[in-house]
């Protein structure tokens, strides 16, 4: 049975988009705004991210643990994420839990207390974050790459630095809380066994219709370059290869997604296939697309021993130049494993709900519907075109 999709931009500003499923027993719900990372300026990069875990720390009718609480135990998981467009505080749950969800997500957005005791602890809490994401050989060199890909707000981490961390003050906070969150720019994401109504009139008696607040697009510009750093106390290479692609605003944008997928989406591919089963240079090789709204690129994540790096990346630029006698049946096959792929992760209602999300960012959640469209309109040309490299750029955290 085919899901229906709704979406309504109401009169107090909130856009409400839905994907109902009836007898599913499931719901995920989300709030979202359309500002991340991308839209800080660097003497205040990680305030959106800083933002995100003070709305989980108490609001004038709830304190954290009842945040939480009220979700966890009626059998609900809650979370949030900040990424480079967007910042979302979502949950699932069981449908017959729906008004618990929203009551609590919404008070989260509208309520917060930003108290200045908690601000301080969260501080920390963050600082150990950073710790961690430094500390994590694979996590430091994907927070990494987009240094060498990017100027601007996108080459810096989206975390933050200790300096720009600790000079955010609640006042700061408040400040762009105020310009961000704004009813015009909250986003009302559901996917379960509800109904498009009942959404749409919680948002319309919760939200009341204030000055419009719009956020200003970034400006994005492309570089390339390449940073070997050296650690003690690590035994492995961790190498990224990384190249610009079209942005997920973009109709090309499929055609970067099918190119990743040939490369290295997956066990069967041709780099996993070269690096890993036919020379045994690595362990992990993993391809990945991080296409939005305002950029694009996709990486190659490898793991190997430090002096295999120069041979990988040669072998790397080396199936690069193979593209140029791709054949229709290997484009045929990326699409296939790219379609299935797809509606394996749209099964679950809280993955259908972020794709929902990210193509409402990027100009309209209905585009989650064209996907397989996009996928199976990529043209064998278009793919031999991109694999054209002009540049590139590479991280390589390595053992000193």
């Amino acid at each position: 049975m085919a899901h229906k999709f709704f979406k309504k931009k109401l009169d107090n500003g909130v856009t409400v988009v839905f994907e109902q499923r009836k007898g599913s027993g499931v719901v995920s719900v989300a709030f979202a705004v359309p500002h991340g990372g991308i839209h800080e300026g660097f003497e205040e990069k990680g305030i959106s991210h800083f933002i995100e875990h003070m709305l989980y720390k108490g609001t004038s009718k709830r304190n954290s643990k009842q945040i939480s609480e009220e979700i966890e135990k009626i059998g609900g998981v809650l979370n949030g994420f900040t990424e480079e467009e967007m910042t979302a505080y979502w949950c699932k749950m069981p449908s017959k839990h729906l008004s618990v969800a929203l009551d609590v997500l919404s008070d989260m957005i509208k309520n917060p207390l930003f108290d200045s005791g908690e601000l301080e602890k969260e501080r920390k809490v963050i600082f150990e974050e950073m710790k961690m994401r430094r500390d994590t050989p694979q996590i430091f060199v994907f927070d990494k790459i987009q240094s060498l890909l990017f100027t601007g707000s996108l080459s810096k981490d989206l975390i933050g630095t200790e300096k720009t961390m600790g000079s955010i003050n609640r006042e700061k906070m408040l400040e762009r809380f105020k310009e961000i969150y704004s009813s015009n720019n909250i986003i009302l994401c559901v996917v379960g066994d509800t109904n498009f109504e009942e959404l749409c009139n919680f948002a319309e008696k919760n939200f009341s219709k204030v000055k419009e607040n719009k956020i200003n697009e970034p400006i994005v510009g492309l570089s390339n370059r390449i940073l070997i750093d050296k650690r003690k106390g690590i035994d492995q290479a961790n190498m990224i290869f990384a190249y610009h692609v079209p942005k997920a605003s973009e109709s090309e944008y499929y055609t970067g997604i099918v190119l990743n997928t040939i490369l290295a989406g997956g066990m069967s591919s041709r780099l996993f296939q070269e690096i890993r089963e036919k020379r045994n240079l690595a362990y992990a090789v993993k391809g990945s697309c991080h296409s939005a709204k305002n950029f694009g690129y996709n990486s190659i994540y490898i793991g190997t021993s430090p002096e295999n790096i120069d041979k990988i990346k040669e072998l790397i630029l080396q199936e690069f130049d193979k593209l140029n006698v791709l054949d229709e049946k290997e484009l045929k096959d990326a699409k296939e494993q790219l379609v299935g792929n797809s509606k394996i992760s749209r099964e679950d209602s809280q993955g259908q709900m972020v794709d929902l999300l990210y193509n409402e960012i990027y100009g309209d959640a209905a585009r989650a519907y064209l996907y397989e469209k996009g996928i199976k309109k990529v043209k064998l040309g278009d793919v031999k075109k991109l694999a054209q490299l002009k540049d590139y750029s590479i991280i390589a955290l390595v053992p000193e």
